[in-house]
C-alpha cells in the first residue's frame, strides 16, 4: 500500500485566479521592501561588529537591573534581550548581552568583557557565561559584502542554467520566483525582528535550492507535455503539469516541514532563526513554483510554432541534472 495524499488524477485549476496570486505576490514583495527600508533588519553580531554574551542564571532576567549595572561603564550602544526557549529547565534564564564595537578597536578588548561579566556578576553572584563572540568593524564589514555577493552569484548560475536547459522565458520565471521567495522572507525577518545574521544568509541560500529544485521539477513535466500536447492552451498545459507533479511536491514539502517544526520546537533558541527562515521559505516556495513562476512564463509566452525546430527547450535539454 501506497501512501497518496492526492488522487492519483486530480484536474484542480490552479491558474484560475493567476491575476490575484500574482498581484498578491507582487503586493507582498513591495511590502517587504518598504518595511525592509523603513524597520531595517535586526542584524547579528556577524554584520555590525562587536561582542554578544550569552548569560545564564537561576535568577530571573531583569533587563533594566542589567543595563543600570553596564550604564556606568560607558560602552555606548548595549543591546540586552532575554531568550526563552521551552527546551529550558525551570531555573534556567537566558539573556544576551550585545555590545557595539567601541570607536578605534577592532574588537571589544578583553579587559572590558570582564568588567561587564563583574559587573553582571554584582546584581547577580548566580549569572555565568556560556559563551562570547567577537567580531570586528572590518571583519563585519567583509562579511555582509561576501553574503551579498554569495546570494547574487547563486542567482545569476541558475539563471543561466535554467537558460540552458529550458528557454529563456523559463530562466527568467525561475529567477523571478526566487527573488520573490528571497525579498518576503528578508521582509518578514524585518517585520518580527529575528536576528539576521551568517546562519540567515546559510538558510537564504538552501531556500533558493529548494525553490528552483520544485521549480524545475515542474518545468520539466511541462515541457514534455508541450511537446505531446502541442495544441492545447498554453494555460492548460501548465495546470495539467502542475497537477501531474502536485504529489511529488506535497510528499517533500509535507516530510521537510515535518523535520524543520521538530527542529523549531525542539532544537532551541540558538538555531531558531535558521530553521524558521528555512520553514518559511519551504512555504513561499512551493507556492512561488506554481503561482510566479509559471505566472511568469505564461506572461512572456513560449514559441510553439511547429514550423520551427524546437521541443521547447533548448540543444541542452536532454541533459541530465
Amino acid at each position: 500500500m501506497r501512501l497518496k495524499l492526492v488522487p492519483l488524477e486530480t484536474n484542480w485549476d490552479f491558474m484560475k485566479y493567476r491575476k490575484f496570486t500574482f498581484g498578491a505576490s507582487v503586493v507582498a514583495m513591495i511590502a517587504s521592501l518598504i518595511i525592509w527600508l523603513t524597520v531595517g533588519l535586526n542584524f547579528g553580531i556577524d554584520f555590525l561588529g562587536g561582542t554578544t554574551i550569552r548569560t545564564e542564571s537561576t535568577q530571573a532576567v531583569d533587563v533594566g537591573t542589567y543595563r543600570d549595572a553596564l550604564t556606568p561603564l560607558g560602552l555606548g550602544d548595549v543591546a540586552i534581550t532575554e531568550v526563552f526557549d521551552p527546551t529550558f529547565a525551570a531555573d534556567q534564564n537566558v539573556a544576551l548581552v550585545r555590545i557595539q564595537a567601541q570607536d578605534g578597536a577592532e574588537a571589544v578588548t578583553p579587559e572590558t568583557i570582564a568588567a561587564v561579566e563583574a559587573a553582571l556578576q554584582a546584581v547577580d553572584p548566580s549569572i555565568t557565561f556560556p559563551s562570547v563572540e567577537s567580531v570586528g568593524p572590518k571583519v563585519s564589514g567583509e562579511l555582509i559584502t561576501t553574503a551579498l555577493l554569495a546570494v547574487a552569484t547563486s542567482l545569476v548560475a541558475i539563471l543561466f542554467y535554467i537558460w540552458l536547459r529550458f528557454e529563456w522565458q523559463f530562466s527568467v520565471g525561475a529567477v523571478a520566483a526566487l527573488f520573490h521567495d528571497v525579498i518576503l522572507t528578508i521582509g518578514v525577518f524585518s517585520l518580527l525582528q529575528i536576528r539576521f545574521d551568517l546562519a540567515t544568509i546559510a538558510a537564504l541560500l538552501t531556500i533558493i535550492g529548494y525553490s528552483i529544485n520544485d521549480t524545475v521539477v515542474i518545468f520539466d513535466r511541462l515541457r514534455e507535455n508541450l511537446i505531446k500536447f502541442k495544441k492545447t492552451p498554453l494555460i492548460d498545459v501548465m495546470n495539467r503539469s502542475v497537477n501531474e507533479t502536485l504529489s511529488r511536491t506535497l510528499m517533500t514539502s509535507g516530510t521537510t516541514l515535518l523535520a524543520l517544526v521538530a527542529l523549531i520546537v525542539l532544537g532551541g533558541d540558538v538555531i531558531r532563526g535558521f530553521v524558521f527562515a528555512i520553514l518559511w521559505g519551504v512555504v513561499v516556495g512551493t507556492y512561488s513554483s506554481v503561482y510566479v513562476a509559471k505566472n511568469v512564463v505564461l506572461m512572456l509566452g513560449i514559441n510553439r510554432d511547429p514550423k520551427k525546430p524546437s521541443d521547447a527547450g533548448t540543444q541542452f535539454a536532454n541533459i541530465d541534472a
